[in-house]
């Protein structure tokens, strides 16, 4: 049996960029973290995937990005006007007490619109969200 079928019993986790950006560096206990998810549940933003993306120096790396997604997540979710609607709501809400950014507020919308969990090494910028599921990480050089 493949691996990489889809389940709809498995709960999907939707990494932030910057997990991947520890994980480029080289950073073991990304890779770590990365792996304690079976691939099915793997996934992430458009968003996370533009971020990454931007940040490419050449085409190679460029390259190698779009080959490490599409070897390592399940799916990337695209953000739909129910994620759209919500995001402008969480920024309503959290913008001016909390600076929430509108990139994290697509990205916890797209969490909570596709009932996901979030992985993320900044949990600061998502805790104040209500509902939203915040699975934390922590860099073996922060730790």
């Amino acid at each position: 049996m493949d691996s990489r079928k889809e389940s709809s019993s498995i709960r999907k986790v939707i990494f932030d960029t910057d997990i991947l950006i520890w994980y480029f560096r080289g950073d073991e206990s990304a890779k770590a973290f990365l792996a304690n998810f079976p691939f099915q549940s793997r996934t992430i933003s458009s968003l996370t995937l533009m971020e990454l993306i931007q940040g490419a120096l050449s085409k190679a790396e460029l390259r190698t990005i779009k080959k490490f997604i599409e070897e390592n997540f399940s799916e990337v979710f695209h953000p739909n006007e129910a994620v759209s609607r919500r995001a402008i709501i969480l920024l309503e809400r959290y913008a001016l007490s909390h600076c929430l950014t509108t990139v994290d507020a697509l990205l916890a919308a797209t969490v909570l619109v596709f009932k996901n969990k979030l992985a993320t090494a900044n949990a600061k910028h998502f805790r104040f969200i209500k509902g939203l599921e915040v699975i934390s990480f922590v860099p073996a050089s922060l730790g």
